[in-house]
């Protein structure tokens, strides 16, 4: 069986490797952001590493929620003949064929898939 190590002289140890590892006791929240969406983190509990002058973040716990952001696209003018060919394609109305072609960015094959698997 394997010998264990006391906290203290845990902390011997990493002091002696340049290491140190301190906790952030009031932590509320944590935000991730990508070009693609924002990663919300609440009441995580949070530890810092300093790893000889490198800094890492751990963190753990909390709850999660992910939201995607709305990404700045072009707007591509729709004709109203793919409208109506992706409504009649799919037997859906006008409207869910033009938001599927506006979510799809005028790729009419996108659309009718969209609309086929919602």
């Amino acid at each position: 069986m394997p010998k264990r190590i006391s906290p203290r002289e845990t902390k011997r140890l990493m002091k002696r490797m340049g290491l140190s590892l301190d906790a952030m006791p009031e932590v509320n929240q944590v935000i991730l952001k990508t070009e693609a969406k924002e990663i919300l983190i609440e009441n995580p509990e949070v530890a810092i590493l300093d790893l000889q002058g490198q800094r890492v973040f751990q963190i753990t716990g909390g709850t999660v929620t992910e939201k995607r952001l709305k990404q700045d696209v072009e707007e591509v003018p729709i004709p109203e003949a793919d409208i109506r060919l992706v409504a009649d394609q799919t037997g859906r109305d006008v409207e869910a064929a033009k938001a599927a072609l506006e979510e799809s960015q005028g790729d009419l094959a996108k659309a009718i898939l969209l609309l086929q698997t919602r």
